[in-house]
């Protein structure tokens, strides 16, 4: 009988998993390499026959740590499989709709393939990042359904992901996990699971607080990274380096913690949840006003960093239908390929938009299907055949001072090029850095060159 194998004892449980993606595939291998038993489900049958054949999509567990799962590890499309196990695990997306409101459907598909197997004893937790109510009033009426009762039959939970695509100073072991049960025996049973993978369980009184903390661990980041982003705009206009700024501040040893100005949020998480939490405090007639200001922000940031490229080819004498650019780094962060909410594909979209000849480099994303774009080689003749380089995505490996060697223009909104010996009559663009005075660029004004620096 599922629910039969203590959590705690040697070999740990077995655990299901739903979703095998950046955040269900770590786990997995979490619980593998802890010695547990896991069955992955995921209803792509590609991907599902790529994992058994021993081939990972994910980064963060590679083809190698994949063959060492050996027979402790089968993914599969079938939910029939989940009925022998201990706990399952929900890791689906959560995505917003076109509309900006919160799209549960992949949540309430996985529970009600679970609800029909649902055995006494199972544990189940939801780790997709959501609003607060979600395990409460749209988990658990489904999986009532199946006639069992909730901290009788079995034990339902909520669990934030903590998962960072391409990190690996912060493991699944080492981070603390935060678990809200239903029921003090649900938070009981959810937290016991876990033990088994992470060095430290925070329990807390309810899945609504569980959930609530998903939301305000990104909300923070979503508000600072706007607040940086903002007044890298204004430093442009007020001939101050930001990040001199950021530098000198960084040095208080209390109050104070780094940000820096990038060209936007990218990722399922930063530039989702806060239209979580905006959306559940709709229904109670509350308006986060402070926190869609900050997703605001950072939603058009691609737009000002696209003004700021076309200013640079201003200066130059260049108008955007003319001007061939190369960004540089397509993925939302250095080290992955991960294209989710990407600020990279959202600026060469745009800057198609205006005209211009958009190309790009990344090492770890080979094509970009929905731009019909293909990653070109960063060599020195590549890089001075165009009239700008963008850096979007400051991928370690790059040879940084080449580039701005060969290249025409640098427009840097990573500030990768700081730290680099100056390059006689280069043409470097620091964003924030207040370097060129700065203008909105309007694509059908800018028909006539801007006028050439002194």
């Amino acid at each position: 009988m599922a629910g039969s194998q203590d959590p705690g004892s040697a070999g740990g449980p077995t655990v299901g998993i739903v979703g095998l993606g950046y955040v269900g595939l770590p786990l997995a291998a979490a619980l593998v390499e802890a010695g547990c038993e896991v069955i992955g489900l995921d209803v792509s049958s590609e991907r599902v026959a790529e994992l058994n054949a021993g081939r990972s999509p994910v980064e963060d567990v590679p083809d190698e740590r994949l063959a060492a799962f050996g027979g402790r590890f089968r993914a599969t499309t079938d939910p029939v499989g989940l009925k022998v196990c201990d706990a399952i695990l929900i890791c689906v997306p959560t995505p917003l709709s076109n509309q900006r409101e919160p799209d549960l459907s992949y949540v309430t598909g996985s529970v009600r393939d679970i609800a029909e197997v649902l055995e006494p004893g199972q544990t189940i937790v939801l780790e997709s990042t959501t609003y607060p109510g979600t395990t409460r009033d749209i988990v658990l009426p489904i999986l009532e359904e199946s006639g069992l009762t909730v901290g009788e039959d079995f034990h339902l939970a909520y669990s934030p992901e903590r998962i960072d695509p391409g990190r690996s100073d912060h493991t699944v072991r080492t981070t603390p996990k935060v678990v809200g049960g239903l029921t003090p025996a649900c938070a009981e049973r959810a937290a016991a699971v876990y033990g088994v993978i992470c060095d430290e369980v925070v329990t807390v009184s309810s899945p609504e607080a569980a959930e609530l903390t998903k939301l305000l661990e990104n909300i923070f980041r979503s508000v600072n990274i706007a607040l940086v982003n903002e007044l890298a705009q204004l430093t442009e206009r007020l001939g101050i380096d930001i990040w001199e700024v950021i530098d000198a501040a960084s040095t208080k040893p209390f109050g104070f913690m780094r940000f820096e100005p990038g060209p936007g949020m990218g990722g399922h998480c930063l530039p989702i949840d806060p239209f979580y939490l905006a959306f559940k405090a709709r229904e109670h007639d509350f308006y986060t006003e402070f926190v869609e200001l900050a997703g605001k922000i950072n939603q058009a940031q691609p737009g000002w960093c696209v003004d700021r490229i076309c200013e640079a080819l201003n200066w130059r004498g260049i108008v955007p239908p003319q001007a061939s650019v190369l960004v540089l780094g397509v993925a939302y962060k250095a080290g992955i390929g991960d294209l989710r909410e990407s600020p990279g594909v959202k600026i060469i979209r745009k800057l198609r938009e205006r005209g211009v000849e958009a190309s790009y480099h990344d090492p770890y994303v080979p094509a970009l299907d929905s731009l019909g774009l293909r990653s070109v080689e960063l060599d020195p003749a590549t890089v001075a055949s165009v009239d700008a380089v963008c850096i979007v995505t400051a991928h370690d490996g790059i040879d940084y001072e080449s580039l701005v060697r060969n290249a025409r223009t640098v427009v840097d909104l990573r500030g990768r090029t700081r730290t680099l010996d100056p390059v006689e009559d280069s043409d470097v663009v620091l964003m924030g850095a207040g370097n060129r005075p700065i203008a909105a660029v309007d694509p059908e004004a800018a028909s006539t060159p801007a006028p050439m620096p002194d």
